[in-house]
């Protein structure tokens, strides 16, 4: 049995504590929200984010940051992404040398273009920080739907350590040293599904679902590529596994988040009416920032971004990707020879 830290009282925090409880780990909840926790002690049920999903009498839950990282074997970071390097920051000295944290949260920060595990090692340099991703609902992980996920670390001893904390019979659990493609598979994919959301609410069909998924984790692996990050994790559970759950399920709020701005709803609108973080939002301005740094072409991303923050209206932005130049669609042509 391991003593486990859930930094984050959020929905994915919630299901990964039903899940590591059920496998026999104790578990301290923190959050910052003093009305969210007194909740969870009085009902051990989130009513707004989980509902439905019954916690064990035996969960402790505080709004103490100290009494939920000091002496635990490992810290999992369930907060939104905008909030990362803040509680990253209050967790610093409570965290010994050598302490895991796993980040479960999806982002990329805007201010620094760091990942989020980048922004933890930033906060917390005795850390020994990893990453947990993959195609994972929580709504499906609270009530043990068999999900597959990857966790990525530093060492393979860290990894495995936590693929054997995580890993159940409802929870497959595979590991890989591609932190920083596993981290932009996940961060990416959430703007390509509030593009795919956008597409649902003008009212169009499934080739165009299908062209914004396959052109989309084109535009992820490109940019992952060219930043270090290895071809086969944008193939894996990461990249295009987590793409299509996103862009797929009514679970996903930036997918429901892009129906609403597909029809017409601004984007705070739509934020406001989905009632929980959307991640896409806050990560299309960096992928942006990330492919003129890296001089890579993001045609979907950059239509996102200016129907998000230029008020372009989303049936102009379909028009605009599907009236580019001509393209080849593999890298090369050299088979064709000389014509």
């Amino acid at each position: 049995m391991a003593k486990v830290g859930m930094i984050g009282a959020g929905s994915w925090g919630i299901a990964l504590t039903v899940l590591l409880h059920n496998n026999g780990h104790d578990i301290t909840v923190w959050s910052a929200l003093k009305d969210e926790i007194d909740m969870l002690r009085r009902e051990h049920e989130h009513k707004d984010k989980l509902p439905g999903v019954k916690l064990a009498d035996d969960i402790v839950f505080t709004t103490e940051l100290a009494d939920a990282v000091n002496g635990k074997d490992i810290l999992v970071l369930a907060v939104p992404s905008s909030f990362t390097r803040a509680t990253a920051h209050s967790m610093r000295d409570y965290v010994s040398d050598g302490q895991i944290i796993v980040n479960v949260a999806k982002g990329i920060e805007e201010a620094t273009l760091m990942t989020l595990s980048q922004v933890i090692e930033d906060e917390i340099p005795q850390a020994d920080v990893a990453v947990l991703s993959g195609p994972s609902h929580a709504e499906e992980v609270g009530k043990c739907i068999p999900t597959t996920i990857v966790v990525g670390a530093g060492t393979k001893r860290t990894a495995e350590y936590i693929q054997t904390i995580f890993m159940s019979d409802v929870f497959r659990v595979y590991t890989s040293p591609d932190v920083l493609g596993i981290e932009l598979g996940a961060a990416l994919k959430n703007v390509v599904a509030l593009a795919a959301g956008i597409a649902d609410g003008l009212g169009y069909g499934d080739n165009t679902k299908a062209a914004l998924i396959t052109r989309g984790i084109t535009e992820i692996a490109r940019l992952g590529m060219e930043m270090g990050g290895k071809f086969e994790t944008f193939c894996g559970l990461s990249g295009i596994g987590d793409l299509i759950v996103t862009c797929a399920s009514m679970h996903s709020r930036n997918r429901r988040a892009g129906i609403l701005i597909g029809q017409g709803k601004t984007m705070e609108e739509a934020m406001a009416e989905v009632k929980m973080v959307v991640e896409g939002v806050f990560s299309a301005k960096a992928a942006m920032r990330l492919a003129e740094k890296y001089g890579v072409e993001l045609p979907i991303i950059e239509q996102v971004n200016e129907i998000l923050f230029d008020g372009k209206p989303a049936a102009a932005a379909v028009r605009d990707l599907m009236i580019r130049d001509k393209k080849i669609e593999i890298a090369h042509d050299e088979e064709w020879g000389e014509c």
